[in-house]
């Protein structure tokens, strides 16, 4: 096995190369000074199984670069080509919501489905969807990172409570909650666009002893975690710790939300990031060696 790490991904595949005990591929990118990308292969990899390390933040400047390397490797006789694909791209547009919409996340998923032979990625956005095999016509693995989190959450909080955004969150709260022995409360969202959302105001009074966690799945913009924090505050509780497992963080988002007073913001290395604090390159190698 030789694992490939595209640019940016080089600590998280090294990491994952040291639990399985295999090797990183040699290769190069680069562009022409058109911008057209370049991929050239550096080692054999005839007969062998090849895992490309990608996480998707950002994706449309990583996903030329991806597919090139994935067809370079079957072309050179790899025996299979695993994508690892800590945070997946293009899973929030998967229904027309207006007239003349793309749904990109099934066009998104069509093309790595042509490219790779089999898929592992953590927390996936699945909204409309049940499983990962209604829209990728590859094996798909998607493994959770909750049993992190809470670990997490049990070593450095005392006394928490568990806050999510939405409906949406509370199967993926209550499972975190659970394993860190926590209590939970699940907020009401409400989403006018991008960048306007409403978020209800807990009832913490049973819980005003309590250590405050946010969590959720994604941070992008962090509006919602903003406006939380901010009812928290008014509702004279402790200042809340922030966790999300992709830091997607877009714009200024992270600098705000510890502006607007969060205790700590903690992620999950599916993106790098200065709020990394929890490590999965042990749960995605045994996915990988599974």
């Amino acid at each position: 096995m030789k694992i490939f790490a595209l640019p940016g991904n080089t600590l998280l595949a090294r990491n994952i190369t040291r639990h399985l005990g295999a090797e990183l591929g040699a290769f190069t990118v680069r562009h022409f000074p058109d911008g057209e990308s370049y991929v050239r292969l550096l080692c054999d990899v005839e007969g062998q199984q090849a895992v490309v390390v990608c996480t998707l933040f950002q994706p449309d400047d990583k996903i030329l670069p991806l597919y090139y390397l994935s067809r370079l490797l079957k072309d050179s006789g790899a025996q299979s080509v695993t994508l690892v694909a800590p945070y997946l791209a293009y899973m929030r547009q998967d229904k027309v919501f207006n007239p003349g919409e793309a749904v990109t996340s099934e066009y998104f998923a069509a093309l790595l489905s042509s490219a790779v032979d089999r898929l592992i990625t953590i927390d996936p956005h699945l909204h409309r969807h049940v499983s990962m095999s209604e829209i990728y016509t590859i094996p798909c693995k998607a493994i959770h990172a909750a049993q992190l989190v809470s670990d997490w959450i049990r070593q450095n909080v005392v006394n928490p409570v568990l806050i999510g955004p939405d409906s949406e969150s509370e199967q993926w709260v209550s499972e975190v909650a659970a394993k860190a022995g926590a209590p939970f409360l699940i907020l009401e969202k409400v989403r006018h666009g991008d960048h306007d959302v409403d978020v209800s105001k807990p009832v913490v009074e049973p819980y005003s002893n309590h250590t405050p966690v946010l969590v959720d799945d994604i941070i992008s913009t962090a509006h919602t975690m903003i406006e939380t924090v901010g009812h928290l505050r008014v509702a004279g509780m402790a200042a809340p710790v922030c966790i999300g497992v992709h830091p997607v963080f877009a714009g200024n988002a992270y600098d705000d939300l510890v502006g607007a007073g969060a205790a700590e913001v903690v992620s999950c290395n599916t993106i790098q990031h200065s709020s990394n604090r929890i490590d999965v390159s042990e749960l995605l190698a045994t996915a990988i060696s599974e």
